[in-house]
């Protein structure tokens, strides 16, 4: 059987064709070299070189055989290679999972292209999911990193890092009564209104308990565009983190700053505390 160290013998006998000296840069002797050589010739079933006192030379089968172990070689030395980069996590696959807002910020988009730049050998998967759905798919090892809004419940294996912090604000139909109103809006004057609720809730029950009222749900429709969408058709209003000001523009949208003490809205990564990736890894380190 022809191995490895076979194959480095008769590459290095082809390249020097003098056994004493491809031994020496071997390190072996060379009637070693010799039955190596031989070994392979027995397997292949024909002679690689012609030796003669003069001169070592290449058959024609040689010639053949050299030029597809040097590429047999070559592929090992790649693989190997490959592996440890892998295994350093430079190469491989990241998948990471977002919500709308995370896009808005800007975020996302600093994270990815500035590991990329770092690790262009790793490819970068990047999808928009349903925020629900991210802890669940991250416990799986569906996505090795979420970008969500918090709070959030998340089991004990995912850990939860705050990237940034924004104010909530209100979105409003364009002919709302309130739109052309100048300044904040104040939480009690949303008391008999209907709430498209965000997939983030936690900014609507926040202003809900300063207006003393409890929310009027219209429906959750999901996505923050779709969210955005109801509000432009009139089907209510929504509490949603003030990254959209400046960055949508919506037909029939108008967005108010809330009156009163900031209520927080926080961008957070989620990770696996367990994971064994060294990809991911990098990349926590890279933007942490």
């Amino acid at each position: 059987m022809i191995e490895l160290r076979h194959l480095r013998y008769f590459l290095e006998a082809a390249q020097h064709l003098h056994f004493a000296r491809a031994a020496e840069r071997l390190g072996i002797a060379a009637p070693t070299l010799t039955v190596q050589i031989q070994e392979i010739e027995r397997t292949l079933g024909t002679a690689l070189f012609l030796r003669s006192k003069r001169a070592v030379v290449l058959t024609t089968a040689g010639e053949a055989f050299r030029s597809e172990a040097e590429q047999a070689l070559q592929r090992f030395d790649d693989a190997v290679a490959a592996g440890k980069r892998a295994g350093r996590g430079e190469a491989g696959k990241l998948d990471i999972g977002y919500v709308g807002s995370a896009a808005l910020a800007g975020t996302l988009q600093t994270a990815v292209r500035s590991f990329r730049a770092a690790w262009p050998e790793v490819h970068v998967d990047v999808r928009e999911m349903s925020m629900a759905s991210l802890p669940t798919r991250l416990k799986a090892g569906d996505v090795d990193a979420a970008f969500v809004r918090l709070p959030m419940a998340l089991p004990k294996q995912i850990a939860a890092h705050v990237l940034s912090r924004e104010r909530f604000c209100v979105a409003l139909p364009s002919d709302h009564r309130l739109a052309d109103q100048p300044g904040s809006v104040r939480a009690a004057a949303l008391k008999d209104e209907w709430f498209v609720m965000p997939e983030q809730e936690n900014g609507t029950w926040a202003v809900a308990r300063r207006g003393r009222f409890t929310p009027q749900i219209a429906g959750r429709p999901g996505s923050l565009m779709t969210v955005l969408t109801h509000v432009s058709l009139g089907r209510g209003i929504s509490v949603l983190p003030d990254v959209v000001i400046g960055r949508i523009v919506l037909h029939d949208v108008v967005f108010k700053p809330l009156a009163g003490a900031p209520v927080f809205s926080e961008l957070a990564m989620l990770h696996r505390q367990d994971s064994n990736s060294p990809v991911t890894a990098n990349f926590l380190r890279h933007i942490l």
